[in-house]
């Protein structure tokens, strides 16, 4: 049924929630894992910082990113998935609109998020990525809650 799903991933034990349900449905479907991480820009910018520390930073988190990516695609092809990897950069979106970019451009029909299922006044506080992405979403959207141990 489903043949290309957009994972997008943070290095938080939510999304990696969401990666494991993704990885088991791409081995059911037999479908490829288009794993994502965001570098959002936005939140480093600072009147107060240097180019030079921004460089700095940008880098490790480039790194940090990519790392995250090959550890991710090593889980999905030790289970028998087949997937790919794309870091992504945002200054002038919000990570929701950029997920929802990355879904578009590659084709596909599913996206699996992990989520921490929060309401009330602590989801007005801490905002939701994902339920911006399930807002706005041509395509489904399976959030996966993350149930702290």
């Amino acid at each position: 049924m489903y043949q290309r799903i957009l994972v997008p991933l943070n290095a938080s034990a939510t999304a990696d929630r969401g990666l494991r349900e993704a990885i088991g449905l791409a081995v059911d479907q037999r479908a490829t894992l288009c794993l994502l991480h965001i570098v959002d820009t936005i939140s480093m910018a600072s009147d107060e910082a240097s180019v030079a520390t921004f460089e700095q930073t940008l880098g490790r988190l480039r790194r940090t990113g990519e790392d995250l990516l090959a550890k991710a695609r090593r889980a999905a092809e030790a289970a028998g998935a087949k997937a790919e990897t794309k870091l992504r950069e945002v200054t002038h979106e919000t990570t929701a609109g950029a997920i929802l970019d990355e879904a578009l451009k590659a084709a596909c029909d599913l996206i699996v998020m992990g989520t921490h299922g929060r309401r009330g006044v602590s989801r007005l506080a801490m905002g939701s990525e994902a339920e911006l992405v399930v807002r706005s979403s041509k395509i489904p959207v399976l959030l996966v809650r993350y149930e702290q141990p």
